[in-house]
């Protein structure tokens, strides 16, 4: 009897931890199944719906868990760990009823080093 190997290219799994950026640029590429223009386009995106989504945040507004929610999904899909997290602690400091300010405060900066990072490989493209 003889055995027949076939090799199957199979995607690799998340890393267990992100990488040190901003942006994990390795699962956004699994993400967009190395598509250079899907992922210009989700980044495009992200961009956009992040300034909306902490700027409509900042005020506090009745939907502001769903909102933290909403941003902390984006966040997951294009590797942006650090705003997910952020997002999430918010979600968690809304739903405790104390802690949403300095929550918010994290979750703007983790955006903006976010946004940064994206834009400096948007500009080399």
């Amino acid at each position: 009897m003889s055995l027949h190997f076939e090799r199957v290219e199979w995607m690799p799994s998340p890393p267990l931890a992100p990488g040190d950026g901003p942006i994990d640029f390795d699962h956004l590429q699994r993400m967009t199944l190395g598509d250079a223009g899907i992922e210009q386009e989700v980044l495009t995106m992200f961009l956009a719906q992040s300034a909306r989504l902490v700027h409509t945040l900042a005020a506090m507004p009745a939907d502001a868990s769903a909102l933290a929610h909403t941003l902390k999904g984006s966040a997951r899909a294009i590797g942006a760990f650090a705003v997910a997290d952020a997002a999430a602690r918010l979600e968690a400091a809304i739903a405790r009823g104390f802690g949403a300010s300095a929550a918010l405060t994290e979750l703007g900066e983790a955006v903006a080093e976010a946004r940064e990072a994206i834009e400096a490989v948007q500009r080399r493209s």
